[in-house]
């Protein structure tokens, strides 16, 4: 009960990006500052990884974290948003911060927070580094939040960082071109630290290399470094071949991670883990397998391209911005099935049209509303979905659309959920 009511009091009292959007961005570091010097600095007291970019950043994140774990290394892993539980964001070797954590930091700090008047996630933030300094984890992986120039997370200074996929997100806040969007991601590249794009796009590419340059920081594009020879789902792991360009040699990988856009994710997690290795970590080939065949036991990881039932084959991803349907669309052509059956939602704050032309003609669609106050109204949402020519029926719920799913859907059917985190959030709580 009392961890209720402290959630209670962060949810209430503290501006959340997760629920009412752009309102509660903090477009500088300056609350965070304050906090950590409250604190005493823990963020001097570790070793870090960053990772930044609009798509794949938890993903690798995971994967990252999952290959240190098994390495042998105390790992923290600090990631936003949460689905289920808060404490989803804030993990050391896979395991949830204790609830009694949560309470006791809150108790002893709300007094001296409060005159700062911080938001949901630099309260957060702080809390993740109060608890891996206390735990001595042996280094932290750490996905920025929003952005990354003036993002909270940005406070530290990493052994390496990872930059993945850059599409158009968070426009009203990051900017409206890629380039700009891309320039705010490569505010976590600090002075000779080395920074690893996952992909080289020509709209971002030579921004990057000349933001690195500048810093004195060594920079590689991983999709430069390797050619992938094959990708394709055998019993259920994702086996991608790949043909290692400096060394001349084949290498394959099993992951567990099946959609098929982590294969531009992993080629970044195999570059990042080179950098990691040179700044001292010991990474051994054989544990990168083992870990990227079992990243969702390792982390806990949820939500991406995750099978929640068969027949009818049921699954939910988080992807949710343009870039993001299109790879899931990707999987979806790659699945066999006889009717495609679409639960899906938006939140209010995103230009919706760009990703409803994407969406395929021939499902039938169920139009729902997750339980956040950012999420579009699903009537809204079905009215704007019929002007693309895309057919279904609205509800006001998650569940109430699910289940009108799950009634309508043949054993052979596939049924997809998502268009939001806070869909999929909705989902896995039916589960």
């Amino acid at each position: 009960m009392r961890y209720q009511q402290t959630l209670d009091y962060l949810f209430a009292r503290l501006p959340m990006y997760q629920r009412v959007g752009a309102a509660a961005y903090k477009a500088d570091l300056d609350n965070t500052i304050k906090l950590t010097e409250a604190l005493g600095k823990p963020h001097g007291k570790l070793k870090f990884i960053h990772v930044a970019g609009t798509n794949g950043k938890g993903s690798s994140s995971h994967m990252l974290a999952a290959v240190l774990q098994q390495s042998g290394y105390k790992t923290g892993l600090y990631t936003s948003p949460h689905l289920l539980d808060f404490r989803e964001r804030i993990k050391v070797n896979g395991k949830m911060i204790p609830k009694n954590n949560v309470v006791e930091f809150v108790d002893k700090y709300k007094a001296a927070f409060e005159e700062i008047n911080p938001s949901f996630f630099e309260w957060s933030f702080a809390l993740a580094l109060n608890y891996f300094v206390a735990e001595e984890v042996d280094v932290a992986v750490i996905e920025v939040g929003l952005g990354g120039r003036l993002d909270s997370t940005n406070i530290i200074t990493p052994r390496a960082c990872l930059i993945t996929n850059i599409s158009y997100d968070h426009m009203n806040l990051l900017g409206d071109t890629l380039e700009k969007i891309g320039r705010e991601k490569a505010g976590i590249i600090k002075p000779r630290v080395p920074v690893v794009v996952s992909q080289y796009q020509s709209d971002t590419g030579p921004m990057f290399s000349a933001v690195a340059k500048e810093h004195k920081a060594p920079i590689e594009f991983a999709d430069k470094n390797y050619k992938v020879l094959s990708g394709k789902i055998i019993n259920g792991f994702l086996h991608v071949s790949l043909l290692n360009k400096k060394t001349g040699l084949q290498e394959t990988y099993e992951l567990d991670l099946t959609g098929n856009y982590q294969i531009k994710n992993l080629l970044g997690v195999l570059v990042t883990l080179e950098q990691v290795a040179k700044a001292g970590f010991i990474i051994e080939p054989a544990n990168i397998t083992k870990a990227l065949k079992q990243v969702v036991k390792l982390t806990g990881l949820q939500g991406r391209w995750q099978t929640l039932s068969e027949k009818p084959l049921t699954v939910a991803d988080t992807g949710h911005n343009e870039e993001g349907i299109k790879q899931v669309l990707e999987n979806i052509k790659q699945q066999r099935f006889t009717h495609l059956h679409m639960v899906f939602g938006v939140v209010n704050d995103k230009s919706i049209h760009s990703i409803l032309a994407l969406l395929p003609k021939d499902a039938h669609y169920y139009f729902v509303k997750a339980s956040v106050p950012r999420a579009l109204d699903s009537g809204e949402l079905a009215a704007q979905a019929k002007k693309h020519k895309l057919c279904g029926t609205a509800y006001n719920t998650v569940e109430a659309g699910l289940m009108a799913a799950r009634k309508a859907a043949k054993k052979t059917d596939l049924i997809f959920i998502g268009g939001s985190t806070f869909v999929v959030a909705d989902a896995l709580a039916l589960a």
